[in-house]
């Protein structure tokens, strides 16, 4: 069938495609990219510079490696059950799966138009036989890719592929959970955005999930450009840093994010239980600066384009993410740390 047709060709295609980046990566001895004068100038040193970049392609191809894996995968899995039937994979998909279909009712076909008449733009009576065919084909595609997913299921298989990762160090000032949980998220965010809000029940939630197994670290990241308090804020979660007040005051400033401003700084510093005076000296002083931006001068080298952005473990997950997309990520680093310890 044309569903199998199309695996075939996506798998050669990808393995065309993943074949030179599989050979780049055997193993070779450590070579100098530049010299300078007598001074060798190696990969590990352009790190620092194009490191952001370098994960993102590394991303790629991770996402390319995986989409290449399912297509494998189905393929197999298919020519298996086939050769059980001592079939073709044609023979077998229309045998388990086309034979049962229905075929789209007057009023679903009719339903269809409708909703697509204006992009449609003729009568129902000279497109119906298309639109049967179109409906017909869709609920056919779907039912092979259920079936493939039923077969997935009773396989045992396991993925292997590490996802990419790059170091990102937390703030040790600045670290919520237990101090020797086995995965760290560090995040870069800016107080004034709303996606950095919304993020925080997340975390929230995965925190009290994970209690002991994950801790949090924050990093700054002010989008200055658009977010004009975001600054000003950073400078202010810092004072409260401070007097070992960052986590409570951090609380404040998300759960206010409407109201922020010279103040509500001030505000949240007293139900922070904040020293007002050594606050608004720290806040004058704008003594964190330098610290701030070099937070945000290492998100940008390690990828960060815009917030939230989260690292678990190194792992890179961008934007207000559900609990499940963290969750997934962290069940593989924790079974990886399991693994790690069986080993030794």
């Amino acid at each position: 069938m044309q569903n199998t047709k199309k695996l075939r060709s996506i798998a050669a295609v990808l393995v065309l495609v993943l074949a030179p980046i599989l050979a780049a990566q055997t193993s070779a001895p450590r070579q100098p990219v530049a010299r300078i004068g007598d001074e060798a100038v190696y990969d590990d040193d352009l790190l620092p510079l194009i490191g952001g970049q370098l994960l993102q392609l590394k991303n790629q191809e991770y996402d390319l490696k995986m989409k290449a894996l399912q297509v494998l995968l189905n393929q197999r899995l298919l020519e298996k059950a086939a050769k059980g039937q001592a079939v073709s994979t044609d023979a077998f998909l229309e045998q388990a799966v086309d034979r049962s279909l229905a075929p789209p009712s007057a009023g679903e076909v009719e339903a269809y138009y409708l909703a697509q008449k204006d992009r449609i733009g003729k009568p129902f009576s000279e497109v119906k036989p298309q639109l049967e065919q179109a409906l017909l084909e869709a609920r056919r595609q779907q039912a092979h890719q259920e079936y493939l997913d039923g077969l997935r299921q009773k396989t045992a298989f396991s993925v292997l592929l590490s996802r990419p990762k790059i170091e990102v160090a937390p703030d040790p000032g600045r670290l919520r959970g237990d101090p020797a949980a086995p995965v760290t998220i560090v995040e870069f965010a800016d107080f004034q955005c709303p996606y950095c809000g919304a993020a925080e029940q997340s975390l929230k939630e995965v925190l009290e999930k994970y209690k002991g197994k994950v801790r949090l670290g924050f990093r700054d990241f002010p989008l200055r450009q658009i977010h004009p308090q975001a600054q000003q804020a950073a400078e202010a979660s810092r004072c409260a840093e401070d007097q070992s007040k960052f986590w409570e005051y951090h609380d404040l400033l998300f759960a206010n994010q409407g109201t922020l401003g010279a103040n509500a700084y001030k505000d949240h510093a007293r139900a922070a239980g904040l020293d007002a005076e050594r606050f608004d000296a720290c806040l004058n002083s704008g003594r964190s600066r330098p610290s701030i931006e070099s937070d945000l001068q290492s998100g940008v080298a390690s990828g960060v384009s815009g917030t939230p952005a989260f690292y678990i473990n190194g792992v890179q997950l961008t934007g207000a993410q559900p609990a499940s997309a963290f969750e997934k990520i962290i069940e593989s680093e924790l079974a990886s740390a399991q693994s790690n310890q069986s080993a030794q």
